[in-house]
Parts: C-alpha cells; sequence; structure tokens
C-alpha cells in the first residue's frame, strides 16, 4: 500500500503542517485495516489544526462509508 500525507502553506508553518500531518497519519494507522490495497494521499487542510480528534474520526469514518458504498 502507498500512501501519502501531504499539508500546504496554506495549514500554517511548518509546525502546524507537521502536527496537520501526524494527525492524518495518526488516523490513518487506527483504520489501515479497513482499507482497501491501493495508492491514497491525504491532504491537510487548515481546520484540520481547529477540530478535535473526536470530531476528525467521525469525519474519517464517514468517509470510508462512502468509499465502502461506492
Amino acid at each position: 500500500m502507498r500512501v501519502g500525507f501531504v499539508a500546504s502553506r496554506k495549514v500554517g508553518k511548518s509546525v502546524e503542517r507537521n502536527r496537520a500531518k501526524r494527525r492524518l497519519r495518526a488516523l490513518f494507522v487506527e483504520y489501515v485495516e479497513e482499507l482497501e490495497v491501493g495508492g491514497y494521499i491525504f491532504v491537510a487542510k487548515p481546520s484540520i489544526l481547529g477540530s478535535e480528534f473526536a470530531q476528525l474520526r467521525r469525519h474519517f469514518e464517514g468517509i470510508l462509508r462512502r468509499m465502502k458504498s461506492q
């Protein structure tokens, strides 16, 4: 499985971008068994830093449900 995590400068300075990518990686590790084999690119948006991790988890689960229904 190939995975990429991206955060542009719109997210913030390097510290904020790295934190956003760490949060995406943590979600990926938590749900890696549910993903099909393939390539994934996770793009951090500026709102990721202001969100609680539980809220991010709910959004991620919603994305997984949409992927499975296709």
